[in-house]
């Protein structure tokens, strides 16, 4: 096994294809057939399922992909390290659609500004996607709803985030989930955390929501609440931030449900100096 055969198989894992991962790593495609069954029998295990001329990851290709892109990471950082040179390479953050739109544009900017060799690239979702992408190695780390507990990550508490109800403008008082009991809200999919703690706040004050409508964006929230079709549950400093907000009422859940943490996450083991880097803006 050598460096030549991980990058290989990454590009292979990344792209599915054969042909598409040739050209990314600028090798003809047999030497990449080649090599990837060098590293199947070298390992004594099928890497991929090929299927139709499609390469599909095989259960232990999903496990060997974590291991090879943080070999490949931890290569990259040693040359940087030997050589003194300042960070450079890829950074790929996720985070809630909170928190990059209220919380981090200062930092993103301070960071970009101070490390331009790195690429730095943003992908908002609920926590569930982000928590998702770390682990799988799409994301070198990202902004979730915490704490996190999970053997394969570590983190740091970031952000404080006090969780109000929207409601229509006119809309009386809101202390218990019983007072709105049967209320349609409006929410992101099942895997935001957020819309976790709104059930869950309904469900402990033996209540239960009405209809759930998914949405797509904060935005799309407030002028369904506005107009006066249901209720939503953000951070008061998204709602503030948004235009037509002074069109709605807040009212804070009670101070058991009222704050949450906003925890930045990478996969443990795995802090390159990108990281690193960015870390040192949060702290």
């Amino acid at each position: 096994m050598d460096l030549i055969q991980l990058e290989m198989f990454t590009a292979v894992a990344e792209t599915g294809s054969i042909h598409a991962a040739a050209q990314k790593v600028h090798r003809v495609p047999s030497n990449l057939t080649t090599r990837i069954k060098q590293l199947e029998a070298d390992l004594g295990v099928d890497l991929f399922i090929r299927e139709n001329q499609r390469l599909k990851l095989a259960p232990a290709g999903h496990s060997f992909l974590h291991y090879s892109k943080r070999i490949l990471e931890l290569v990259d950082e040693a040359r940087m390290v030997v050589s003194g040179n300042e960070p450079q390479g890829m950074l790929a953050l996720g985070s809630l659609e909170s928190t990059a739109a209220v919380r981090i544009p200062g930092v993103l900017a301070t960071f970009n500004q101070r490390y331009p060799k790195i690429q730095l690239s943003l992908s908002t979702g609920p926590s569930g996607d982000q928590i998702d992408g770390v682990l799988e190695g799409r994301l070198s780390a990202a902004f979730v709803d915490g704490p996190v507990l999970h053997p394969a990550l570590d983190g740091l508490a970031v952000y404080e985030e006090e969780m109000v109800i929207v409601a229509p403008v006119d809309h009386a008082p809101i202390a218990h989930a019983q007072q709105v009991n049967g209320a349609n809200i409006y929410a992101f999919r099942a895997n935001c955390s957020y819309r976790r703690h709104f059930e869950s706040w309904f469900h402990h004050d033996q209540a239960i929501p009405g209809k759930i409508h998914e949405m797509e964006s904060y935005h799309g929230m407030l002028a369904c609440v506005i107009a006066g079709a249901g209720l939503a549950l953000m951070p008061r400093s998204m709602l503030e931030s948004m235009p037509g907000s002074h069109q709605a009422s807040a009212w804070p859940l009670p101070p058991d449900w009222r704050y949450l943490k906003t925890w930045l996450i990478w996969r443990r083991g795995a802090k390159t100096r990108q990281l690193e880097a960015f870390i040192g803006l949060l702290e």
